[in-house]
């Protein structure tokens, strides 16, 4: 794991790496739906031997706006949790309620930045894609567990996010400039927030029992199954958008194998790339007791 910081040093970081939607997006910085966004270790379109070439880029770019859509989801219980957080936090660090505020703005500036997107998307692709929802139902229904499983769900998505970028996105020369770009600023103030949670989750951890933490990872599960729930009914959706996208619907038995293939996609996108984390697992670690290897004993169903 990566060296803590301090909350200060964690503010000062991310006051140097702000930056301005405007400068992202608009003009002529375009969506180019001749390439892919998403590199194939997410999207997994090679696994359905029965799609065009053409017909895959197309579930490519389904997948790509799934992806956006399901960040900008999740921060629907990621800022009122952090704001939680930082209202009712121990105050023996100066920067601590400073710094999780500054994580707040940045995280609705993610949300309006994937919004604009999702905009120039949709424009762009001409053909709806779904999403599942209620968001405002699914973060209450997540936000109903104790505030230290949602901290563990969370560092797990914000490491997730991290090694997205930098392990399969970076380097990948074939992916569309523009959706990189986006997703390469995300990553830059992202850097901060992981580690900020990990800071959170640690202070928090500090004031429990190993019975405390346990019954947290317990709930932790709960969290990843009901995901698992709602990826599963995206790739159903996924379905359907790809299917108006190509022109045809497919066979029952090549819908069957699009839906199991692209759910243990979403799964991995989603649940198994956390679980698998270098930094998540060593996070947990420093928890005690059997966290980390509970979650690691899991981990292979969602790979």
């Amino acid at each position: 794991m990566q060296q803590q910081h301090s909350y200060q040093d964690l503010l000062e970081a991310s006051q140097r790496a702000n930056w301005r939607i405007d400068d992202i997006i608009g003009g002529d910085k375009r969506l180019d739906f001749a390439k892919p966004f998403l590199p194939e270790t997410f999207a997994r379109t090679e696994a359905l031997a029965f799609l065009s070439a053409e017909e895959k880029l197309k579930l490519n770019h389904v997948r790509s706006r799934g992806y956006l859509a399901m960040f900008e989801l999740v921060e629907q219980f990621i800022v009122p949790f952090v704001s939680e957080q930082a209202a009712e936090g121990p105050e023996d660090d100066p920067h601590r309620a400073k710094a999780l505020r500054q994580f707040v703005r940045e995280e609705n500036k993610h949300r309006e930045l994937f919004r604009r997107f999702l905009a120039e998307f949709d424009e762009g692709f001409g053909v709806p894609c779904g999403l599942i929802g209620p968001a405002e139902e699914i973060a209450k229904a997540i936000l109903a567990h104790d505030a230290l499983a949602v901290a563990i769900a969370v560092l797990g998505i914000e490491w997730m996010s991290q090694a997205h970028y930098v392990e399969s996105i970076e380097g990948d020369q074939t992916l569309d400039g523009q959706f990189k770009s986006l997703l390469k600023h995300h990553w830059q103030e992202e850097a901060q927030h992981a580690e900020l949670d990990a800071l959170m989750l640690t202070g928090m951890a500090r004031s429990v029992a190993a019975a405390d933490i346990e019954e947290a990872i317990d709930q932790y599960f709960d969290i990843g199954g009901f995901i698992d729930g709602g990826l599963k009914s995206q790739a159903e959706l996924d379905l359907q958008a790809f299917e108006r996208a190509a022109g045809r619907p497919l066979s029952a038995a090549e819908r069957d194998a699009f839906v199991r293939e692209q759910h243990q996609a979403l799964r991995w996108t989603f649940l198994g790339s956390a679980m698998r984390n270098a930094n998540f697992l060593a996070a947990l670690d420093g928890l005690g007791g059997q966290a980390r290897a509970r979650v690691e004993q899991a981990a292979p169903v969602f790979c």
